[in-house]
């Protein structure tokens, strides 16, 4: 099978060369991409017969990539690091997946799947995941040290993050802290009304008072977030965007 990896770490890529090395696989690696764009020209004209797919990509995610390769005939492998609700689609969808760091066992058990099913069969699997994908959900749920913690989306208004922790700061002063990074649960949130506008803050975007042009935003409890220069156009764009969608 000629396969491509779509996987935006570049460590990730090697340490998945290394393992499929180790193993007796007829899995020949053709290519390699970090991005939606460079997988769907590379899907396009190369045609693999698998691709090991990165959930969140630099430009978009997995879905994405899928939606502008929907015609061409490829099983999939999907990788993710360990995010709730990617994993939570998954599951659901029963189809194959490799959880960061790629263990070898868990590489070639995927493998042995893959090879069983049809691309018809892996299709239709795959729909059922990115229908639970699509499904905003409009409540996230933390685990706690001894609970888990329901809080619905139009009650939170930003969260931040620091070394390996995330804060969820509430409504009524309430807030809670959790032992992962924020990119575990940026897929949900940005589906959702929240934007990231810095590495350290994802905001919902109905508690914004203002954006201050020399990169602050002031949020309506007081708190001002920082805006960063590489992620100012899309923070606007997306901050534009809902203004005069409530036109």
């Amino acid at each position: 099978m000629k396969a491509l990896l779509v996987e935006d770490k570049a460590y990730i890529r090697k340490g998945l060369l290394n393992l499929l090395a180790l193993i007796e696989t007829n899995v020949e690696v053709i290519g390699e991409c970090e991005s939606v764009k460079e997988a769907v020209i590379v899907t396009n004209a190369c045609k693999p017969d698998l691709i090991f797919l990165d959930i969140n990509l630099t430009d978009g995610t997995a879905f994405d990539f899928l939606s502008q390769t929907e015609q061409l005939n490829f099983k999939i492998i999907f990788i993710t690091a360990y995010e709730e609700y990617a994993l939570q689609a998954l599951k659901i969808g029963a189809v194959d997946y490799l959880l960061k760091p790629v263990d070898i066992d868990e590489l070639e058990t995927a493998l042995k799947k893959v090879g069983k099913i049809s691309i018809q069969q892996q299709k239709q699997q795959i729909k059922t995941v990115q229908q639970v994908w699509n499904n905003t959900d409009d409540k996230i749920i933390l685990s706690l040290h001894d609970s888990f913690q329901v809080i619905q989306l139009n009650e939170l208004i930003y969260c931040e993050s620091d070394k390996g922790y995330t804060t969820f700061y509430c409504t009524n002063n309430k807030k809670y802290v959790v032992s992962k990074t924020l990119k575990e649960f940026e897929p949900q949130l940005l589906k959702a009304n929240f934007t990231r506008p810095h590495q350290s803050f994802i905001v919902n975007l109905n508690f914004i008072d203002k954006y201050d042009k020399s990169g602050a935003i002031y949020l309506k409890d007081g708190k001002t977030i920082p805006v960063s220069s590489r992620k100012k156009d899309a923070f606007l764009a997306k901050l534009l965007n809902k203004s005069n969608a409530n036109k």
